[in-house]
């Protein structure tokens, strides 16, 4: 697989990679807000200083994953490999990636949330090292709520 550094002109691959992966959430309680993501919205959040990874098999986009460096982390999300190539190791790798490029910034700790409901990504994660820090409610602006974990790993 190649992973690249996302610029602003990837975007529509990033979102359609995300959709793509998204798409077996929309019908959870309550369904995710990543499908109501547009071009312009991941635009304006990469031009905040959120970046991007995207990973490549034979020039076919079949993950991505959005970061935010904090002053002792790294915080990443919507993180998303396509359906048709889920179980196959992308996933793993695409972490790999994102902690080695991590501990290149200089970040102690690599840090996600994660759906409470979803145990096969809680799992996923639990199996390269990463453990649930806390547990907490997101409310969100259209007044459902969502129970999450916050996942971290240590990197030093």
């Amino acid at each position: 697989m190649n992973i690249i550094k996302a610029n602003i002109s990837d975007v529509p691959i990033i979102l359609d990679v995300m959709i793509r992966a998204f798409r077996e959430y929309e019908h959870a309680t309550p369904p995710t807000s990543a499908l109501q993501e547009t071009v312009e919205s991941v635009t304006v959040e990469m031009q905040s200083g959120v970046q991007a990874l995207i990973g490549y098999i034979e020039e076919e986009p079949v993950a991505m994953v959005r970061f935010r460096l904090e002053d002792e982390s790294l915080y990443f999300s919507r993180f998303s490999v396509v359906p048709e190539r889920q179980g196959q190791g992308i996933a793993k790798e695409m972490l790999r990636y994102l902690e080695e490029y991590a501990t290149q910034q200089g970040k102690r700790v690599i840090v996600c949330k994660v759906r409470a409901d979803v145990q096969k990504n809680i799992s996923l994660y639990q199996s390269i090292g990463y453990h649930v820090c806390e547990e907490s409610v997101l409310h969100r602006t259209d007044g459902t709520s969502i129970a999450v974990v916050s996942m971290e790993k240590s990197l030093t």
